[in-house]
């Protein structure tokens, strides 16, 4: 199982490709009235890494969320949660202070 520096080493990645990709789709925007040679070939570039970007995000949140529905199960095997009102009562009796 990932430890928790892990968890937030990968959610810290997948946010700093969310704002790449943000900020490379906000320059694509900015930059389309640029007709020159140059300027077409970087932004061709720039799609094709945008794409390959996307789909990377996808496997990461994908993969991100296959680990947490597995480590549910686990606590959920672990402490013979069977329904979801038995998750929730162990949720919020493990919420109270003290």
């Amino acid at each position: 199982m990932d430890s928790p520096e892990q968890i937030h080493t990968q959610e810290r990645l997948i946010g700093d490709l969310r704002l790449v990709i943000e900020n490379a789709e906000e320059l694509l925007k900015n930059t389309d009235q640029y007709t020159g040679a140059l300027y077409q070939h970087a932004r061709a570039k720039l799609v094709v890494a945008l794409q390959a970007a996307s789909e990377e995000l996808v496997r990461f949140e994908e993969s991100q969320l296959n680990r947490m529905m597995a480590a549910t199960r686990v606590a959920n095997e672990l402490w013979h949660d069977d329904s979801g009102e038995a998750r929730l009562l162990r949720a919020f009796q493990q919420a109270r202070p003290g």
